[in-house]
């Protein structure tokens, strides 16, 4: 009989379906890395939450 065979190559699939499944997850992330570029630099004003224009439109809105 040729049991082993047969759950032996259903691992193997298995794994190889995982493992290319993996790889092609990571080429997806990596090709978005290479489009967008490194990621901007954020100056110590801009960075947290600060009133600008926009905010300040919006605050008057919910004024009741």
């Amino acid at each position: 009989m040729n049991n082993q065979s047969k759950p032996s190559s259903r691992r193997k699939f298995l794994l190889n379906a995982g493992l290319g499944g993996a790889g092609a997850a990571a080429a997806v992330v990596a090709g978005r890395q290479a489009l967008t570029g490194a990621a901007p630099t954020v100056t110590k004003e801009a960075r947290g939450y600060h009133v600008s224009e926009h905010v300040k439109k919006y605050y008057k809105t919910t004024l009741v």
